[in-house]
């Protein structure tokens, strides 16, 4: 209880203090909850509502697939204007098909539904918060889903000496923004829901401005010349959580699809 009152405390102090102060060692000040406000997670690019993320063909047109039917309007897709950069993702003409191929089989493929850590940009946009702790020396981002976590590096640390989930953070500032190069992720991360991939050729460079004193400017260049023709970009606003007593709780949910992984290999399985 101590501890929520005094991140309360703090963060009403911070919201009091004009942005043109609210810096450290001489940058913006990105501490704080953050979360997204749109549905790139669900498709990046701009789309119409949809019955399901998985369909299959009805009488009239599309309809939900068999196993996310009894969902309803809970398992639905709502409409959004995209927020990538000239509206279509350019990819190659045989990743475009694996791309199609994806939304295709979401339901067996898509990492998010095993609980597989969401990689970059990724993990800035789902419908969770994350929060950034920052300081003259060091910038850590933890983030709800998953307990997913990235230590951005502001000194050079060298080639990433494996490939990982969350790939291997090195930041930098121009200015009052803060550019982070994003190397070193796996092949097994999707952007989206709708089976939109990448390699493990992945190269991303987000970068953070601080516009207001609730707001970050992320905008995200995705370069990866084993998918895609040519590099490409996302934009988005960030937004503060302001509660009084904002904070990232658990959302350990590996737990929750061991069933769902390991549910077949029981004795007797669950029906």
């Amino acid at each position: 209880m101590a501890r929520t009152i005094h991140h309360a405390t703090a963060l009403a102090t911070l919201l009091a203090i004009p942005l043109s102060a609210q810096r450290i060692a001489g940058k913006p000040d990105l501490n704080g909850v953050w979360q997204t406000i749109n549905e790139a997670n669900y498709d990046l690019q701009p789309h119409n509502a949809r019955p399901a993320m998985a369909v299959r063909q009805g009488p009239y047109g599309a309809v939900p697939a068999a196993p996310v039917l009894a969902l309803g309007a809970v398992g639905s897709v709502p409409p959004s204007l995209g927020v990538v950069e000239g509206g279509e993702i350019p990819y190659q003409p045989d990743a475009l098909a694996k791309k199609k191929e994806n939304q295709e089989n979401w339901l067996t493929r898509d990492p998010e539904i095993k609980c597989y850590l969401p990689g970059v940009p990724r993990a800035t946009y789902m419908p969770y918060p994350f929060r950034i702790f920052q300081n003259a020396s060091r910038i850590f981002i933890t983030y709800e889903y998953a307990g997913a976590v990235r230590d951005i590096y502001l000194k050079n640390p060298g080639p990433p000496p494996v490939d990982s989930w969350m790939g291997q953070s090195f930041g930098h500032w121009e200015g009052d923004t803060l550019v982070v190069d994003v190397s070193g992720q796996n092949d097994q991360t999707w952007f989206d829901r709708a089976g939109d991939f990448h390699s493990e050729a992945l190269h991303v460079v987000e970068r953070y401005t601080r516009t207001s004193p609730d707001v970050i400017s992320y905008e995200a260049t995705i370069e990866d010349p084993k998918v895609f023709t040519h590099p490409w970009k996302i934009r988005m606003p960030l937004y503060r959580r302001i509660e009084p007593n904002a904070q990232i709780l658990d959302f350990k949910c590996v737990e929750f699809v061991e069933e769902l992984i390991y549910g077949p290999f029981r004795k007797k399985p669950l029906k």
